[in-house]
Formats: C-alpha cells, sequence, structure tokens
C-alpha cells in the first residue's frame, strides 16, 4: 500500500527565508510529496528582492526556479498559509509568529522566542508527540485559531533523541553534556574566522543554559533531573557533537544501552513522517567514531549517531554522539513537527 499523502498539497509560507536555516527548509521542502511552498517571505529590506540574491552565504542548493522568486514580507496579509515555517531570528519571532497565529496559521518555529512557553508544544516527533496537545491549551488561553509549536535547539534535538529511550527504559538520574559545536551553528557571518580556525571557543553564549532547560521540557523532567552542560564551538563546518556521562536508577551496560538504542524506533505517531528515517539512531563501535567527516548524513541527516559507548567511573555510562545541526537539528526538525502536526489533525 502507498504511504499516505495529502491531496492536494499542503500549501506552507517561510518566513526569514534568507537565513541558513530558512534556506535549508526550502532545500527541504523541494518536491516535498505533502508540501507546496507557496509564499517565500523574510524582512522589510529584503521584501522586493529575488531570494536567490537575498540568500546569506549565497543559494548553493536552491531551485533555480525558487531561486528567482521575489521576496515578500512576513506579514500575514501577504505570506499566510495554513502551515507557516517560522526561520526567524528571536527577537524578530516574539513579534511576528503571534500575528500568524491570531490570523489562524499554524506556525512552526525554529526560533527560541516561544521555546519555554508553558503551553507551546516543544517537540521531537520521535520522543514527545503527545505535547502537542498543548495547542488546544494555547487557542484557550490566548484566544487565537491558529498556534505555535516549536522544536528545540539544535544540540537538545540532537542529544534529546539519544537520551529518551534510554530514560524510559531505566531512568535518568543526572547527565552531563559537553557539546563540540559547528561553526555553522552560529548562523551567518557567525563566528570570525581568526577566532576559531585552530581553536576551540569555551563559550557559547546562553547555549548551556538552553541545553539544561529544554531537555527538561522535552524528556518531560521539567528540572528534576540534573544536568551539567558545557559548550564549545569548534572548527567544524557542519555537524554538532556532544560527549555525555550518564546515569541511570538501574545500572546499564553499553552493550544493553546499544541493543536499545539500535531497535527504538520512536513513538507510533511518527511512523511514517515522510521526512523521518525507519530507525533515527545509529550505533557505532568503529574506532574514533562517530565523526563529522564520515557520520553527518546518516538518514540523509536525520539520525543521529551514536559511539564510545563504554562504562563511566563517576555516573555509569559514557557516549559521543553527533548529529546534522542544520537538519536534525534546525530545518529537518521543523520540517518532521509539520508532517507531525498532519497526521495528528487528519
Amino acid at each position: 500500500m502507498p504511504p499516505w499523502r495529502p491531496e492536494p498539497k499542503i500549501p506552507v509560507a517561510l518566513l526569514g527565508a534568507t537565513g541558513m536555516v530558512g534556506q535549508e527548509i526550502a532545500r527541504s521542502l523541494l518536491n516535498h510529496p505533502w508540501f507546496e511552498l507557496t509564499a517565500v517571505a523574510a524582512s522589510d529590506g529584503s521584501a522586493g528582492q529575488r531570494y536567490g540574491a537575498a540568500a546569506r552565504g549565497g543559494a548553493d542548493g536552491l531551485d533555480p526556479g525558487l531561486a528567482e522568486r521575489p521576496l515578500i514580507r512576513c506579514d500575514p496579509a501577504e505570506a499566510f498559509a495554513p502551515i507557516v515555517f517560522s526561520a526567524l531570528d528571536a527577537e524578530a519571532a516574539r513579534e511576528i509568529e503571534p500575528r500568524f497565529a491570531r490570523a489562524g496559521a499554524l506556525v512552526v518555529s525554529n526560533a527560541s522566542a516561544f521555546r519555554m512557553e508553558p503551553d507551546v508544544p516543544l517537540i521531537v516527533p520521535e520522543v514527545n508527540p503527545e505535547q502537542l496537545g498543548l495547542l488546544a491549551v494555547q487557542r484557550s488561553g490566548r484566544g487565537w485559531p491558529g498556534g505555535i509549536i516549536c522544536n528545540p535547539n539544535c544540540v537538545v534535538a540532537i542529544v534529546g533523541l539519544v537520551l529518551a529511550p534510554l530514560h524510559r527504559r531505566w531512568g535518568l538520574r543526572a547527565a552531563s553534556v559537553v557539546t563540540l559545536q559547528s561553526a555553522s551553528g552560529a548562523g551567518y557571518p557567525g563566528v570570525a574566522a581568526l577566532d576559531l580556525m585552530g581553536n576551540v571557543v569555551p563559550d557559547i553564549r546562553g547555549e548551556e543554559e538552553k541545553i539544561v532547560a529544554e531537555l527538561g521540557k522535552l524528556l518531560g523532567t521539567n528540572g528534576s533531573l540534573p544536568i551539567g552542560a558545557q559548550a564549545h564551538r569548534v572548527p567544524v563546518p557542519y555537524g554538532h557533537s556532544a560527549a555525555l556521562a550518564l546515569g541511570f536508577v538501574e545500572d546499564v551496560s553499553p552493550d544493553t544501552a546499544a541493543a536499545e538504542l539500535q531497535r527504538w524506533r520512536g513513538a507510533p505517531e511518527s511512523a511514517g513522517l515522510p521526512s523521518l528515517p525507519e530507525f533515527p539512531i545509529v550505533v557505532t563501535d568503529l574506532p574514533g567514531r562517530p565523526q563529522a567527516r564520515l557520520d553527518l548524513w546518516a538518514g540523509k541527516g536525520m539520525a543521529v549517531t551514536v559511539g564510545r559507548l563504554r562504562p563511566d567511573p563517576v555516573l555509569g555510562l559514557r557516549c559521543v554522539v553527533l548529529g546534522h545541526n542544520l537538519i536534525r537539528g534546525a530545518a529537518g526538525a521543523a520540517v518532521a513537527n509539520a508532517e507531525l502536526l498532519v497526521k495528528c489533525e487528519r
């Protein structure tokens, strides 16, 4: 039986199209089986320009026809669609996203502006699709017919995917998360080349606080799980890595944890979503892996790779995790959340 798809395709709009995440969302929507990109919007200063000309850092990989389209303003009067993808920065998102929700759109946001609001779902489809139920609370409390749902911070989307099945099976009691985050995670133009070349910067402003808070919301622990986070910017173009040390209520061996991660498919609601691989976690026992050069594109960038599973003398278990920050951590995460919305509301 062929996979289900809406007929006709659902019109979608894209806000903040010129940034790195916006461009990746646009690429993800090319030939998407469920969605048709009908409106491409950016700041007032970019409105009227060709998309390809205004795209920051160039428009590599954009469909030529899409690159020629004129950008419109991020205004519901011009860019409305039933589903709106937001790749806006946090300051702009806080002002613009509610306008679209008030107009009746479902805003699927990559921005941090509303992630920690108690009535806003913060979702990874395989982990916590039940948070979609917060939309009813949001609509009732805010009085708008649309809504806002968010995907997490890029590191949280990657690390949370690995922690979720382990936590549900054995109960996390503590976690240490040490990140090595790629240059592209800082956006464009990002960190100055002379600050990052041949260097590691052991500080990403606000990142450690986001990791702790958003992991708590994603896993449903909301402050009861002690999490230590240290964030570093490293001279790698794409791919965020994290070294994890994990303590559980029960003893967990590396082999048992590997088997659980390998067979995990995620929540039933995530099955069959076009953007998601059947198995979202790849486990490797190869020495020195995962590496961004070798493992970044697992599951077309939507799978997370786990390696170096071994005992930890302090907490119990340790491993290294790698994921594509612009795809699983951002654009692909937003597209998958939109697919989840469609599946759960049809």
